[in-house]
């Protein structure tokens, strides 16, 4: 029996012009972007498609522009495949896509949904203002040696710790600076090619302590929103399980923001016995959360929705699969 789940990219998956052709293709996308400045109070459609490529890298943008991306191309698949939405079995979403994951599990309405996102990406870039750090991925460690060396490199004032687990031989950390050039300078003593540190061109030390203010802050947002029991099952990234319920979600939502992101574990719980997802659809800008399954679980079928082209061939190969 085919089981699907929809996944959802989160901040880094932006590009200058992503969603264009879909907007300009599919009329029922066009009022999603259009009406999108109301809430958000400048043109970001604009911002959208011509960029500049900064600006569109700022927080505070990217996060509304990600997610609103991510809709218009979910839309556009469901308005073109009505049977996909009642197929699916579970949704997921890498961080800031959580949201997109909701938005399709009929968690929030799409206003709703913005104004979360508008607010998480104003306390998630107040918070970097007052608590600077940044990122690293890094590659062939695991999650133990790992966890030794961030410990090693960590003092009272600086601290490093894991932030993304996104496949078993690519772990995100997250923390001071002083701390993430410490642990990198351990790992290259190390002496072994296959352990890399990779800096990431972010704005802040995500899914650390470091973003415990923009959690509480958000936890007094999420208080006053009534959110509705998901349709579909969501598997959070806080804790890889399938969650089922709003006041559980409101929770997670608040944990995810200064917590990892478990996305490994939540691929393995769709994929585990119980669960047997074998067809992933990642719908939103680029393809980063399919290159992550392949290094998770090559033979399960991945397909992809971001532009006009792909969503057509999604569409064909899933009703073709489906059926």
């Amino acid at each position: 029996m085919n089981k699907t789940a929809f996944i959802f990219p989160g901040q880094g998956a932006q590009s200058v012009g992503m969603g264009k052709d879909i907007y300009e293709s599919f009329p029922e996308t066009k009022s999603i972007l259009d009406s999108s400045s109301d809430i958000l109070g400048y043109d970001i459609r604009k911002i959208i498609f011509e960029g500049p490529e900064e600006k569109l890298k700022e927080t505070i943008i990217t996060q509304p522009a990600v997610f609103l991306t991510s809709v218009i191309c979910y839309e556009s698949f469901i308005k073109n495949c009505p049977s996909a939405a009642g197929s699916c079995n579970y949704v997921a979403g890498h961080s800031l896509g959580e949201y997109s994951a909701l938005y399709a599990a009929k968690v929030f309405d799409l206003n709703t949904g913005l104004r979360l996102v508008k607010k998480r990406a104003e306390l998630i870039q107040t918070a970097c203002l007052s608590n600077p750090g940044t990122m690293a991925a890094v590659i062939g460690l695991d999650e133990i040696k790992l966890t030794e060396l961030c410990k090693e490199a960590s003092t009272q004032q600086y601290y490093v710790q894991m932030a993304n687990f996104n496949t078993s031989n690519q772990i995100v950390v997250s923390g001071h600076k002083e701390a993430i050039l410490k642990l990198t300078e351990l790992i290259n003593s190390m002496g072994n090619p296959a352990y890399k540190t990779i800096p990431l061109n972010v704005s802040g030390a995500f899914h650390s302590s470091l973003m415990k203010e923009a959690a509480i802050s958000m936890k007094i947002e999420l208080d006053t929103i009534s959110l509705n029991n998901p349709a579909i099952p969501v598997v959070t990234n806080c804790d890889a399980e399938i969650t089922k319920s709003a006041t559980e979600i409101k929770m997670k939502l608040v944990k995810q923001i200064d917590n990892p992101v478990l996305w490994f574990k939540s691929m393995e719980k769709m994929l585990a016995s119980g669960s047997e997802v074998n067809t992933l659809i990642e719908i939103g800008p680029g393809k980063i959360l399919s290159g992550m399954l392949k290094k998770i679980n090559r033979s399960i079928k991945t397909l992809n929705i971001e532009d006009k082209a792909s969503l057509e061939k999604t569409t064909k190969e899933y009703t073709q699969y489906a059926s």
